[in-house]
């Protein structure tokens, strides 16, 4: 006991020195004003509002603990606006000095919301200012935060048409600390409209703390459109095919958060039509500039079904099932292919002459081995235009509770116990109900590149390890289970990857209906499309607990691992306790009975 009250001051004492902001300035250079806010210098999150002089030259290092990452976020710049990157500006190091790696430099110029990682023990950042005598400030806001850890439903990758998402948690209270980013990207051709049902965050003029930021493109430098907190509900138009979301939250005041949804706008250009082949559906896309140059109306189209009608709007839009709207579906040695005709319906003006040229439009999807191939003739007479595109079907692999496949779990990394049972589908999403997943080949990985070593788990439709059980074919799902287990001399992760098959059902010689095939014949049977699908990663329980790192530990499984050593020490000192109270009672009531035992039993001497 002597050892832990000298151990515990000194614990505290090394817990206060992890964490430290030192501003330092070069000898000769007046002194950086800097009024510093928010948490003290020993917490693991700060902000700074920096007010900066003319001709200034400071350099701050920020020091993290062990097995920790640092954000840092400029999340407000007031800078010379006339002055040069090269005399005013912001430079971040990866280091404990400006000798590190330089991650990026910050100017007026620059039309993003800076925000650097480090993964080394410091970093490092410099601010320079020109002689120009003008007010300036720079709020900046640093945490750290175990890489490991992921906030669920924080961020993603949205590739759909339309879609909606929303800040995590929400309309319940966002959490703190939080970095996500939602990278949008539609079909070429595209532009997206992004609309903000509710936007709940702190208040603040030049929305400091907590906010939203739209970026227009694919990553969160290629231009920003707004950045937006408190209450608003604004919406936003990209320029190309791609839309960036971010969200920040610092560690204070968390509210509602976001509800957003998109949609894609055909940003109308030289071509006339275009076709895009996926999963479920074939659309085409043809300017009204074209239809009018034949004299046509976009409320004039039809497909081969006359009750499907055609969206009108700037552009003249079919979405075209697969499976419905007269789509007409053939099978061929190595392909699935699905068409329809898309023609002029009104009524001629006399039924012996028409001056309007006949328009149709074929519409083909050709799908084949590892890609979708597109094909759209257009007929004029006889003219006819071709046009090709590439897609892909569209395949998820999950784990799930239990062989009934109703609950999939969500939990990345999933931690399991060693020979747990674990369950698998891979699912197919089409609407074409003709289709059925095979699976060809399953194998782990210890590492998400499937680098050696590698392990089997299933091999030409064959089970290869004892404890795996391959389920018959089942529509657009392609399941399996086996047991888990972990990788000798390597780490505790496990990844998965399935080769798939997508075969006719109707085809009873297709390579999906023969199952396994110990031995592959030189002429296999066919096949219609084949896909890679990967999961992971899973790690062991015991792992995560002896291990002692809380980087991959999410918080519902973290109070337990920790009270279960608690509650054990608690029920041992109750035993002793027990055993205790137990023994001085009876001893004392021993004493009691063997006292008042001499009395009562005591001769009286004869008179």
């Amino acid at each position: 006991m002597e050892v832990v009250r000298w151990l515990m001051p000194l614990t505290l004492l090394t817990a206060s020195c992890l964490t430290e902001v030192k501003s330092t300035e070069d000898e000769g250079k007046p002194n950086c004003t800097a009024s510093l806010g928010g948490a003290n210098l020993a917490e693991d999150h700060k902000a700074l509002i920096l007010q900066l002089n003319p001709s200034e030259n400071c350099t701050w290092t920020v020091e993290r603990p062990e097995n920790k990452s640092i954000r840092i976020i400029f999340s407000h710049i007031q800078l010379d606006p006339d002055g040069s990157c090269e005399s005013e500006n912001i430079e971040v190091f990866d280091g404990p000095s400006t000798t590190g790696t330089l991650l990026g430099k910050v100017c007026s110029e620059n039309d993003f919301v800076p925000v650097f990682e480090s993964s080394l023990n410091t970093l490092t950042f410099q601010i320079v200012t020109d002689s120009a005598i003008i007010k300036r400030s720079v709020f900046i806001f640093y945490y750290f935060f175990s890489p490991g850890i992921s906030i669920p439903n924080c961020g993603g990758y949205l590739d759909a048409l339309e879609g909606s998402f929303t800040s995590p948690n929400y309309p319940k209270p966002h959490p703190e600390l939080a970095y996500c980013v939602w990278h949008i990207q539609v079909e070429k051709g595209y532009k997206i409209k992004l609309n903000f049902k509710e936007i709940f965050l702190e208040i603040d003029d030049q929305c400091r703390f907590d906010f939203v930021a739209v970026y227009d493109g694919s990553s969160t430098s290629s231009g920003l459109i707004g950045k937006v907190c408190g209450r608003v509900t604004p919406t936003f138009e990209s320029s190309s095919d791609s839309l960036t979301v971010v969200l920040s939250t610092d560690y204070a005041n968390s509210y509602r958060g976001f509800s957003a949804s998109y949609t894609s706008i055909y940003a109308e250009n030289i071509n006339t039509t275009s076709l895009t082949c996926s999963s479920d559906k074939m659309r085409v896309i043809i300017s009204n500039s074209y239809l009018e140059s034949y004299n046509y109306n976009g409320n004039d189209l039809q497909l081969n079904d006359p009750t499907c009608r055609p969206k009108v709007s700037n552009v003249v839009e079919f979405s075209i099932p697969l499976d419905g709207c007269g789509t007409i579906k053939k099978v061929e040695d190595q392909s699935i292919t699905y068409t329809n005709i898309i023609t002029f319906f009104a009524s001629p003006t006399s039924e012996v002459i028409t001056r309007q040229k006949h328009l149709q439009i074929i519409v083909k999807c050709e799908m084949e081995h590892n890609s979708t191939v597109e094909m759209m003739y257009v007929t004029e007479d006889d003219v006819i235009q071709n046009q090709n595109a590439l897609g892909k079907y569209n395949t998820t692999m999950a784990l799930f509770e239990s062989n009934s496949f109703e609950k999939a779990l969500l939990e990345s990394p999933y931690y399991v116990d060693l020979n747990q049972t674990l369950f698998v589908q891979v699912s197919l999403h089409t609407s074409d109900p003709n289709l059925v997943v095979f699976l060809d080949t399953c194998r782990a990985s210890p590492t998400s590149d499937f680098a050696s070593p590698t392990y089997d788990l299933i091999k030409s439709g064959c089970s290869r390890d004892e404890t795996c059980k391959v389920y018959p074919l089942f529509g657009h799902y392609g399941r399996f289970q086996f047991n888990s287990f972990k990788f000798l001399r390597s780490l505790s992760s496990v990844y998965l990857q399935c080769k798939v098959l997508i075969c006719d059902s109707g085809d009873h010689q297709s390579r999906c209906n023969q199952g396994c095939v110990s031995r592959r014949k030189r002429d296999i049977s066919s096949y219609k499309w084949k896909t890679d699908s990967i999961i992971g990663p899973i790690r062991l329980k015991r792992d995560r607990s002896a291990s002692g790192n809380s980087e991959f530990q999410p918080q519902t499984h973290t109070g337990e691992t920790q009270r279960q050593p608690f509650n054990s020490l608690h029920l041992f000192s109750f035993l002793v306790l027990a055993l205790n109270v137990v023994i001085v009672v009876t001893v004392t009531v021993r004493h009691f009975v063997n006292q008042r035992a001499g009395y009562k039993y005591q001769k009286l001497q004869d008179h």
